[in-house]
């Protein structure tokens, strides 16, 4: 087993990691930046180093810092937890260097799946279902309005370097088509550094589905069912939940069985997870994969009763995955919402600052992963996320019962939070009786703004 982890993160993943190891019998070093001086992250850890000023840049992202931090404290491993460095191969291949465990996958299996032209054909070899569209990257717009008019519009045009919803960019005609190539290759060279795009069929109305992955050093990859992941505005997650309430037994043997086909293909190690798009005949396709674990794994965890954390350290450590496939069984459901600090009424607009009352609920049923608590600053700088609240059920029904009440308790004063925007989700009938998609909440929000018009 690894004798010290060093948590290259914040916040309530930080916070996530630490317990873990902290249940396997592990040393924890936190980093944090100046302004999280004061975050629980911190206090929880064995040791603590500070790694620069607030800028993300300059902390979280502050390779030599953070290397420095975990030589000067002997950790001979570091768990990347999500966002920042998470996802940077040259990363995880200098850790390696500097004979540090980097606790995910190896930098080639990032570069791969991170590049979403490539993954593509990666998937495709495998016998994934892939979107119809380019085979590469689109050099031209000649290219790009070519395949168009062979695989049929709308489409889609995409950052193969992308993630987060930039660089994406819905076309209807050619026009449009021409035009929102710019504005994506914009986008995603600001974002990225990279403005290389790719095209493919857009799907009406789809539900994205995930499916939670681990494999092993020693070549088994298992799945751990799906997530629903449709809830969102401007292709960002706001509620997730597991099984979802689209997948039939027989589908999600399907979706499964090509989900582990497809990170078997690169002999994936790690905890990741392999995204779909399903449509409404039931016919689903690949949309991208991420190496790393997700906000949203607890929704995983409640329904297989897997803690995926202590699994990924296990697998960095060398270690077999204790079960296989037939050993993931799935009970009850989970849903997740995502209280973040912004305003629903602003557009979500984020809302830092001083939390001046902050009680979580409880509860059969009911888990709160975060790292605030009254008197807490909410900095500026970093993602608004400050809680996840999850709810499991042995129904969907008891799970959104459970999660109504458990919204109704959660008491957060000083800044704005999404808690009403969830509120009203859950008391939605369109959600309540799972008929949603990705983007439900963005016909909503037009109903509602040509209502107020009309009235």
């Amino acid at each position: 087993m690894l004798e010290k982890i060093l948590v290259a993160n914040r916040g309530e993943i930080a916070l996530r990691v630490m317990r873990a190891c902290h249940e396997l019998g592990i040393p924890t070093v936190a980093i944090h930046s100046e302004a999280d001086v004061d975050s629980l992250h911190v206090k929880f850890a064995d040791e603590a180093v500070c790694v620069g000023p607030a800028p993300g840049a300059e902390s979280y992202l502050n390779v030599q810092a953070i290397l420095s931090a975990a030589e000067v404290t002997g950790a001979d491993a570091l768990h990347p937890g999500y966002g920042f460095l998470a996802e940077n191969a040259g990363f995880a291949e200098i850790c390696e260097a500097h004979e540090i465990t980097f606790i995910g996958p190896t930098g080639d299996m990032m570069r791969l799946m991170g590049d979403k032209a490539q993954a593509r054909k990666m998937m495709a070899r495998a016998g994934v279902p892939i979107i119809p569209g380019s085979e590469g990257i689109v050099t031209s717009d000649d290219e790009a309005l070519s395949i168009a008019d062979e695989i049929g519009y709308p489409v889609m045009v995409k950052a193969s370097a992308g993630g987060g919803g930039k660089g994406m960019r819905a076309a209807a005609d050619p026009e449009e088509l021409v035009r929102n190539i710019a504005v994506a290759r914009g986008e995603a060279e600001a974002a990225f550094g990279n403005g290389d795009l790719y095209i493919e069929k857009l799907v009406v109305e789809p539900r994205h589905i995930e499916f939670q992955i681990l494999g092993d050093r020693h070549g088994h990859v298992v799945h751990l069912g799906e997530r629903d992941c449709s809830i969102q505005r401007r292709h960002q997650k706001l509620i997730e939940e597991s099984p979802s309430p689209a997948v039939t037994p027989e589908l999600r043997a399907r979706m499964g069985e090509a989900a582990v086909r497809g990170a078997s293909e690169i002999a994936y190690k790690s905890a990741g997870t392999i995204e779909f798009l399903l449509d409404s005949r039931g016919d689903f396709y690949f949309m991208e994969m991420n190496t790393r674990i997700q906000v949203e794994h607890p929704v995983s965890e409640l329904v297989t009763g897997i803690d995926l954390v202590k699994e990924q350290i296990r697998i960095a450590a060398g270690e077999p995955l204790p079960f296989d496939q037939s050993g993931v069984i799935l009970r009850g459901h989970a849903i997740e919402c995502r209280i973040n600090a912004e305003d629903p009424d602003k557009d979500f607009a984020p809302r830092p600052g001083h939390v001046a009352e902050f009680y979580v609920p409880g509860g059969p049923g009911i888990r709160v992963d975060t790292h605030v608590y009254s008197g807490y600053f909410i900095p500026p700088h970093y993602d608004s996320m400050i809680a996840k609240l999850l709810a499991y059920g042995n129904t969907r029904a008891e799970a959104i019962a459970r999660m109504r009440r458990a919204l109704e308790e959660f008491v957060i004063e000083g800044v704005a939070t999404t808690i009403p925007f969830h509120v009203k989700m859950m008391n939605d009938p369109d959600f309540v009786a799972g008929a949603f998609d990705t983007g439900t909440l963005e016909r909503k929000k037009k109903a509602e703004k040509e209502l107020a018009v009309a009235q």
